[in-house]
């Protein structure tokens, strides 16, 4: 049985494990699960609990459209544990998504769309996030075909998790159904924020006036039929939600996509209208969507080699602790970033460099330059005005206005060709070869957060506050060919970028949208979407069951020391480093339950990211942590009698 069924009835009791989630992380648990056991006569009963579909979880539900995609290559899915990931249980192998793909035995029970999607999976290609949520829920499955685990899905809300006598745990669910368990691991992956008080004043408002507003979540669970075509609306939000909303609003509704056969850029595409669309008028805090992914000639892009900010160096800096962000580590990346830039014109547009200046030369003036004179190297370095570089404006590197509307309007044009140079010629971009820096120096920022290297105010301030959303808009672009959607939607005028310092109010009845960059008149509409993503803290998420943990001081809050004898939030869970058990508001530990992934991030960078195959994985290290947990409750429930003797289902 590929598929994973439904509800089960009340009670629920006698389960070895209750995992809360039911997405990626909780088909890992299971899958570590089944590598860990030996023994198919006695197997480990597990109940996995998700309020929409266990295996896929709510980002992976099948029932999605096609039109929402992940934003990673199709070579890079797996759930499965290879030599790679450093863990204690033993590799057993299993297949990433496109072994999976070209198995030839289908399950019976696969969705009948699925074949086609399956068939079009490349390495280089983006899969459709329904496809992947069955692959997630066909290895779920066959980790219980493996006779190791017992799976029991159940589809519900959790509310609460209690003790249970003396030696385990109960997840109350909404509707009543009690789960009863030696161990608890919560794996609830990308949680929701809660209504704030502005949205609750938008949806007042709307209703009251008749108007449209759609609030922030996730864009599979939002009724888009509601938006109305051929009329201006307001966006807010330009980041990973945004290009599946404008997805939804374009394409989804028979608008089209054509190459526009344009000999200069060949990446560009001609969008044929529906008449069903809407007058898209979207905006942000840094007013440009988040940079293009780059179709590259053999498919994946090569790996960014850092020249300053290496390896070495930040095993110095991850040597002390309570450094400022800002003056240990902000110089150096603004220093690698501008090797990036001037390094591919020096290779690919030698042209546009000062005649004389080498590689070696441009390496000894940044690595002699403070952070704030970053920039004047490289325009002392360039040909042109245009190749300079703003480190302190990776993500938006238009003027910082004020603009007239006419001259933000020549911008963006040159800006959409700039874009599609990228997406077409990712090799000769020095725009690419930043956002690859990036990419490949964000991580090692996260790992000095971790090791306490940095400051807990300079932590809040700097590094949560702005050098992760820019290295998010660098670097967690979308598939090219969607980026080359929204460009066309421009160039056909069926999207509209308001500007830097976009905000959107409701004012005489409608809403109303300005930018702080760009003098024009406030544009005013009926309807106004809001596509900004959660960000996965638990300080203020609809999540019940982490709402009642936090509220009742049975969790606590993970946080940042200072020097100063501050602690700055982390807005996660605050969990052991070893082992990821719950602590509480007070630092006590609870050894029976496990937190996995994004609620705890603070304590487990990383394991927001899906597991790639041959590449280390916090989120499957993390899984068989909370395999070897339930394993070891296991052992000692089965000398004492506790816990796995309760009735059966």
């Amino acid at each position: 049985m590929s598929t994973i069924p439904g509800t089960t009835p009340l009670p629920l009791r006698g389960f070895d494990a209750v995992v809360v989630g039911g997405g990626p992380r909780a088909v890992a648990v299971v899958a570590r699960l089944a590598a860990r056991h030996p023994r198919t006569d006695r197997p480990v009963r597990v109940a996995v609990v998700d309020r929409v579909e266990v295996g896929a979880g709510a980002t992976w539900r099948t029932d999605q459209s096609p039109l929402l995609l992940n934003n990673t290559y199709s070579a890079h899915t797996t759930i499965h544990a290879d030599g790679s990931t450093p863990m204690d249980g033993p590799v057993v192998p299993g297949p990433d998504l496109l072994r999976w793909a070209s198995e030839s035995e289908v399950p019976a029970d696969r969705p009948a769309w699925a074949a086609r999607e399956v068939a079009e999976l490349r390495p280089w290609s983006y899969p459709s996030r329904r496809i992947q949520g069955v692959y997630y829920n066909e290895q779920l499955a066959a980790a219980g075909a493996t006779g190791r685990v017992e799976l029991t899905p159940v589809v519900g809300t959790a509310v609460d998790l209690v003790a249970s006598g003396d030696a385990g745990r109960t997840v109350v669910l909404e509707d009543g159904r009690r789960l009863d368990a030696p161990v608890v691991v919560l794996a609830q992956g990308m949680v929701q924020a809660r209504r704030s008080p502005r949205v609750r004043s938008l949806v007042s408002a709307a209703e009251a006036h008749g108007l449209v507003y759609v609030e922030p979540g996730m864009p599979a669970e939002r009724d888009w039929d509601r938006v109305p075509g051929g009329e201006t609306v307001l966006v807010a939000g330009l980041g990973a939600n945004f290009f599946d909303v404008v997805a939804l609003l374009t394409e989804g509704r028979g608008g089209r996509f054509e190459p526009a056969g344009d000999p200069l850029y060949p990446a560009r595409l001609r969008y044929v209208r529906s008449g069903d669309e809407p007058h898209l008028v979207a905006g942000s805090r840094r007013g440009l969507p988040y940079r293009a992914k780059a179709a590259y000639p053999d498919g994946f892009p090569p790996r960014y080699e850092p020249r300053l900010a290496t390896r070495q160096w930040f095993a110095q800096v991850a040597s002390e602790t309570g450094q400022d962000f800002r003056t240990a580590v902000w110089p150096q990346l603004a220093r690698e970033f501008a090797w990036a830039h001037l390094s591919s014109l020096l290779e690919h547009r030698p042209g546009t460099v000062v005649p004389g200046l080498g590689a070696e030369e441009l390496l000894a003036r940044l690595r002699g330059a403070g952070a704030d004179g970053v920039d004047a190297v490289v325009a002392a370095a360039v040909t042109d005005p245009r190749h300079r570089l703003s480190t302190r404006r990776l993500d938006r590197p238009g003027p910082a206005g004020p603009l007239t509307e006419e001259a933000w309007r020549a911008w963006v044009a040159a800006y959409v060709n700039e874009e599609l140079d990228t997406i077409h010629s990712p090799l000769t971009s020095a725009r690419n070869a930043v956002n690859r820096a990036m990419a490949a120096l964000r991580g090692q920022v996260q790992r000095l957060v971790a090791a306490g290297a940095l400051d807990g105010a300079s932590v809040a301030r700097d590094v949560a506050g702005w050098f992760t959303p820019t290295g998010l808009a660098l670097a967690s672009g979308p598939p090219p060919h969607r980026t080359a959607q929204v460009l066309a939607l421009i160039d056909a005028g069926v999207l509209e970028l308001l500007g830097e310092g976009s905000s959107v109010e409701f004012e005489d009845g409608v809403f109303v949208g300005r930018s702080a960059s760009v003098r024009r008149e406030p544009v005013r509409a009926r309807a106004f979407v809001e596509t900004r993503m959660s960000k996965g803290v638990v300080t203020g998420t609809d999540d019940p069951l982490l709402g009642a943990l936090l509220g009742s001081g049975r969790a606590g809050l993970h946080v940042w020391p200072s020097a100063d004898g501050s602690r700055s939030s982390s807005g996660t869970l605050d969990v052991t480093r070893s082992g990821f058990r719950l602590l509480d508001a007070d630092g006590v530990a609870d050894e029976r339950v496990v937190v996995l992934g994004i609620p705890a991030e603070g304590v487990q960078p990383g394991s927001s990211i899906g597991a790639i195959p041959g590449v280390p994985s916090p989120l499957l290290a993390g899984a068989d942590l909370a395999a070897a947990a339930v394993m070891d409750h296991l052992g000692a429930d089965d000398v004492s009698g506790t816990g796995v003797t309760a009735g059966r289902v």
